[in-house]
């Protein structure tokens, strides 16, 4: 065999080896992702309507994060584990979270009486705005006051920082579903999203 042709002989193969190398790390990759994909691609069906901007990550623990009851005593995620909780995090100097308010004081009317669900609102509001805080989630029973005075849950979850931010986790306390924005969660798809998660067990 002359040079030349040695020469594109070893190029062909060269080629075929990068190939098959790569087709075999897409499938890796793909299959991987795939897994991780599948664990909520199911919940995916409710991102429509108001709630068409929902997220559906791969399950992942609740953060080990303190905040407080209207009290002042401590709380954890892990306080909810056995319901399916519907935590939202918001301000009275965030119009969106103001607007929606009224759609989360429903759905917890709705789910009032059962005691595997739960609707958390945590206030973002800190010092002086506490008070309006305080009255303006009393005007939406059957909701109760909840609050982050160090103002860093909304970077604790896929948001990131995103106000309002709503996480829907499962009765293991995982993070199943996040939307960031205004929504209507008093709406049907609301409310079979939650569904779909009770049936969940």
């Amino acid at each position: 065999m002359s040079g030349s042709k040695r020469t594109l002989a070893g190029v062909a193969t060269a080629v075929l080896l990068i190939g098959a190398i790569g087709g075999a790390a897409m499938l890796y990759a793909n299959r991987d992702g795939g897994g991780k994909e599948s664990a909520s691609s199911a919940l995916s069906v409710y991102a429509k309507g108001s709630l068409a901007k929902l997220l559906t990550p791969a399950p992942t623990p609740a953060p080990d994060y303190i905040f407080k009851d209207a009290e002042g005593r401590d709380v954890h995620f892990s306080d909810f584990r056995g319901k399916v909780a519907v935590v939202n995090l918001w301000a009275t100097w965030c119009a969106p979270c103001k607007i929606e308010m009224p759609t989360l004081a429903a759905l917890a009317e709705h789910y009032k009486g059962r005691d595997d669900v739960a609707v958390v609102t945590i206030s973002m509001d800190v010092d002086k705005a506490v008070p309006e805080a305080r009255a303006f989630i009393a005007d939406y029973p059957p909701l109760a006051y909840y609050a982050d005075p160090k103002f860093q849950l909304p970077f604790e979850f896929p948001g990131k920082g995103a106000m309002p931010q709503t996480i829907l986790l499962d009765r293991r306390g995982n993070v199943r579903a996040v939307l960031t924005g205004e929504a209507d969660w008093a709406s049907d798809e609301a409310k079979a999203l939650i569904e779909a998660l009770l049936v969940e067990g």
